[in-house]
Formats: structure tokens, C-alpha cells, sequence
């Protein structure tokens, strides 16, 4: 009895790497678009920094930089054994 060779299954449109250049190029041509359109509309800024060229853009990254270093950090202080939950 012989078993017949499996066909690789192919991968998830997701982590095609054809894909994630897409993703990327789409992604960061919205972000020029979105700071390019700041030049057409007048800001109304609320503290002065917010009417800066790209405010909503460089904020946003920052914030998510800032989020990622805590939940590394909290992840190192909340982490677990792999046996945690064996008893």
C-alpha cells in the first residue's frame, strides 16, 4: 500500500509575500494622500501642535510605537510558565 504524496496546500492570501508588498505600498499611499490632502484643508488646531503638516500621521505613530513598548514591557512582568494551568 502506497500513499499518495500530498499537494502542499498554498498559502493564505494573507502571508503571500506579493500581498504584503501590496498592503504596504497601499497602506503608505493613504498616508501620503492623507497628509498631502492637509495641504488643501485649513486646520482649526485646539493646542497649536495639532496644526502641524502630518500631525494625525506622526501622532498616530508614535502613540502605537508607545503602545507596543508598554505591552512589551507589561508582558514581561504578566508572563506565565507553559505549565501554568497543568495542575
Amino acid at each position: 500500500m502506497s500513499k499518495t504524496p500530498q499537494t502542499p496546500r498554498p498559502k493564505h492570501w494573507l502571508v503571500r509575500p506579493e500581498t504584503i508588498r501590496i498592503l504596504w505600498a497601499g497602506g503608505i499611499a493613504v498616508l501620503a494622500l492623507t497628509v498631502a490632502a492637509e495641504l488643501l484643508a485649513s486646520p482649526h488646531p485646539y493646542f497649536g501642535i495639532d496644526g502641524t503638516l502630518g500631525f494625525n500621521a506622526w501622532y498616530g505613530l508614535v502613540t502605537c510605537t508607545a503602545m507596543v513598548i508598554v505591552a512589551k514591557g507589561l508582558g514581561v512582568f504578566l508572563k506565565r510558565e507553559d505549565t501554568y494551568h497543568d495542575e
